[in-house]
């Protein structure tokens, strides 16, 4: 069991300002500005070229009808069939450069949150539940997509089309388009009062959205399942899941309902604004106003129905993005995440480190509000030695083996290799150099071979036998049907606690490190299966640095040094021997440790 740690939260962030600004969005697009200039071009081209149709229609009604002009006709009409082609074929194109630049776009999102949060501190992972997480890259992200993918080619086209129809109508009849715009400014105020409101419940639904995740991958994961079952709380935790599928729908039915009824009125008073303009145009001739031609009546009213649909689109539009800032925010909370373990600018390499680890006046805490986890630490592994810290529970041992792959970093003092501070090694070197297997063994969803390669992809099947044999697990991998292609389930499940152990050293093994961290590697292990698993480590240990934290003590008796922790302190420090005759707390470690042994 590890100690106790506080709660991990996000730094806070400087300033007032969301993080979801709109100029930091834009610079995702930035990669993409040649395409998206030529969707620019698209766009423009086909405004321009589906306004020309009133104007056809214009002189259709009033010139090739009217005085007889047969020809005229069919080059008129072939034109409005040409520019309906043209306007299709802008807008497929448009269409498929838009999307794979959203896609992009998307995919880089998607890498960078993930990037970011490899290089996150291990504190980070213990205290986040992994359904956040995974809701952050699937939910939050992928409900970006439509915004991402159509939203900011949808602004700008209809944003064109507004524009290219306005100043048609304009050219058409000024007085008429006075009428048409007259109400413009109170839609787009309405819907900016939408989008506010549509933010804010969007925060809300993704929150619920990403706590309904992580009970689905905490409750439906083999533990889960194995627990709840022989707990006999299935039952609740499907009450509990269908509880917070509940806040769900409300969240979902107030995110769509949200500002519906005054976006339909502002397509119901758009829609009816023709029937407004042939009132307007009829109570002007019959009061001797200026009078309009029906064709151009008829053109006016094509262009403003024309307008009707890129003007309600481009004001939900503002509606979309103003709700797209809250999933924009989300992910750039994790985006802005603060590093605490980073590589030096120039760091330093090895080729192959001989394996000397000291820890010099080393002092550790997990934040400012807790106390020291370690202080004053003091220890030298010679190159090819053997460390055993052994303590209480919470006494640090874990956490001080993981100062040396830098798992976590010293708040004091520093840890070595080979006379170099860990923290000057670029990480491929740190990587090669500290080995780590713990209690806690991590198998992929995968074959055995492929497990196995995970320490070395270009591994031969000669070199995975090897390590496997090494390991006293290849007798039995060679008695499955499938030998090293036999999946090993999820977390690896299909294998005993004892064999994932040998399995998790051969992996080792194949990495071959010169420092070796053995994190409590046999205390979840029954006595026969932890003397298999022992014959392994004490292969995988010959010749290399040794950190072994152990709660039997039996394993670490022939270790070159032992170190007692209590309380984040030195308390103790020998062989097995002189610890024994000291008489203190090593020895009644030992007698507990016997008595727990004959008990059992």
């Amino acid at each position: 069991m590890k100690p106790d740690r506080p709660d991990w939260t996000p730094p806070p962030r400087d300033g007032t300002q969301p993080p979801a600004e709109v100029r930091r969005i834009l610079r995702l697009f930035h990669p993409y500005r040649a395409r998206l200039a030529l969707v620019g071009l698209l766009v423009g081209a086909s405004s321009l070229v589906s306004v020309a149709s009133p104007f056809l229609l214009r002189e259709i009604l009033d010139v090739a009808i009217p005085q007889g002009r047969t020809g005229l006709l069919s080059l008129l009409a072939l034109g409005m069939i040409v520019t309906a082609v043209v306007t299709s074929v802008f807008g497929v194109l448009q269409t498929l450069i838009s999307t794979t630049v959203g896609q992009r776009v998307m995919h880089d999102l998607r890498t960078a949150v993930y990037a970011q949060l490899q290089r996150m501190p291990l504190a980070f992972f213990t205290k986040t539940r992994t359904g956040e997480v995974q809701s952050r890259i699937a939910n939050d992200i992928g409900g970006m997509q439509a915004t991402v993918t159509s939203t900011a080619t949808s602004l700008v086209s209809n944003l064109t089309a507004v524009i290219a129809t306005v100043v048609a109508m304009l050219a058409l009849d000024w007085r008429l388009t006075i009428v048409s715009l007259l109400l413009l400014p109170v839609f787009v105020w309405i819907s900016r009062r939408v989008g506010r409101e549509r933010r804010k419940i969007t925060t809300q639904r993704q929150k619920q959205m990403a706590a309904m995740a992580a009970t689905v991958t905490e409750s439906l994961s083999v533990s889960g399942i194995l627990l709840g079952r022989t707990m006999g709380r299935s039952d609740s935790l499907t009450q509990g899941f269908a509880a917070e599928s509940e806040k769900l729908v409300g969240l979902e039915v107030r995110s769509s309902m949200a500002g519906r009824w005054r976006m339909s009125t502002i397509g119901i008073v758009m829609a009816a604004m023709p029937a407004v303009i042939y009132w307007a145009a009829g109570i002007a001739l019959q009061t001797g106003g200026p009078s309009v031609s029906i064709g151009t009546l008829v053109a006016f009213v094509s262009l403003q129905q024309g307008l009707l649909r890129p003007a309600v689109s481009l004001l939900s539009t503002g509606v979309d993005i103003q709700t797209s800032l809250a999933l924009f925010q989300r992910i750039f909370e994790y985006l802005d995440l603060r590093v605490d373990i980073t590589e030096r600018a120039d760091p330093v390499r090895f080729d192959r480190a001989k394996g000397e680890v000291r820890f010099e006046d080393v002092e550790f805490h997990y934040d400012e509000r807790s106390g020291s986890t370690l202080d004053a630490i003091d220890l030298t592994v010679p190159a090819g030695g053997s460390l055993a810290i052994v303590g209480p529970t919470g006494s640090g041992k874990s956490t001080l083996s993981y100062l040396v792959p830098r798992l976590y970093d010293v708040t004091g003092g520093r840890v070595t290799l080979d006379g170099v501070d860990v923290r000057d090694l670029d990480f491929d070197t740190l990587a090669r150099t500290v080995g780590v297997v713990s209690q806690e063994t991590y198998l992929f969803h995968a074959s055995v071979a492929d497990n196995l390669r995970f320490a070395k992809p270009d591994a031969t099947d000669e070199e995975l036998e090897e390590a496997a044999r090494a390991a006293q697990i290849h007798d039995h991998i060679a008695s499955l049907p499938d030998g090293y292609d036999t999946l090993v389930g999820e977390r690896g499940y299909r294998f005993s606690g004892g064999e994932k152990q040998r399995l998790a050293i051969a992996r080792t093994i194949l990495r071959d490190p010169p420092v070796l961290i053995l994190d409590e590697a046999t205390s979840a292990l029954d006595t026969r299966t932890e003397h298999a698993v022992q014959q392994a480590i004490d292969g995988l240990s010959a010749g290399r640095t040794t950190i072994t934290i152990a709660h039997r003590l039996s394993t670490v008796r022939d270790a070159d040094q032992i170190v007692v922790l209590d309380a984040g302190r030195t308390a103790e420090r020998g062989t097995h021997e002189e610890l024994l005759a000291l008489d203190g707390r090593y020895a009644a470690l030992v007698r507990r440790d016997s008595e727990l042994t004959q008990a059992a």
